[in-house]
């Protein structure tokens, strides 16, 4: 079983903590890594793009030249898609990208990426981080004193208004409830920092 430090909030080490082994001591399944990532980016997207038939392009109401006589090939529009200024033949149209992931497989995902954090020694344990009202330079403090230089992603056990609006004014610092988590967010932080109250709700809800 993983032996993780606790840090409290200047960065020194109070005490440590065992972690599960089904949570965050398995071998990192790098396909099925790649497999939640792709999903997460796939439902992010809009699907907004759209383009023109031949059909909605304005013009070309009339025969631009006679059906036969002429030596050229025979021409109804000149809004057909091999015109300029023609319409575009199956062209992007607005859709939904997002598509489900199998449960068992989004769940060996999160376990990969908790797995993974701690193979790098980039999962920080933290005692606490309660603020008394929004405070920004509080929490920038407390990430200097963790040694957080680029991203991170603080994972707190229930919603707190004042961790999250002092939080999210830092750049690359996110926050997320412990149910709210997800491959992506794990993986494209340098230092996943968790609340130690956090870390026994993460091994209940992902057991």
């Amino acid at each position: 079983m993983p032996n993780v430090s606790v840090l409290d909030r200047t960065g020194e080490k109070v005490g440590e903590i065992t972690l599960a082994d089904s949570i965050f001591g398995i071998k990192p399944n790098k396909a099925v890594l790649h497999e939640a990532v792709v999903n997460y980016l796939a439902n992010q997207r809009q699907g907004t793009q759209s383009t023109l038939t031949r059909s909605e392009v304005s013009g070309g109401g009339k025969k631009p030249y006679r059906q036969k006589g002429t030596g050229r090939a025979r021409q109804g529009s000149t809004r057909a898609p091999q015109w300029t200024h023609g319409g575009i033949a199956l062209g992007p149209k607005p859709r939904s990208y997002s598509y489900v992931l199998n449960k068992k497989v989004k769940r060996l995902a999160l376990k990969s990426a908790f797995s993974a954090k701690v193979l790098e020694e980039n999962l920080i344990v933290l005692e606490s981080l309660e603020l008394d009202a929004i405070k920004t330079k509080e929490v920038a403090k407390v990430l200097a004193a963790l040694g957080v230089q680029k991203k991170a992603l603080i994972v707190v056990p229930e919603k707190d208004e004042n961790i999250y609006k002092s939080a999210r004014n830092i750049p690359g610092v996110k926050t997320a409830i412990v149910n709210t988590l997800n491959v992506y967010d794990i993986l494209n932080t340098e230092k996943f920092i968790v609340l130690k109250d956090a870390v026994a709700k993460i091994e209940e809800v992902y057991a």
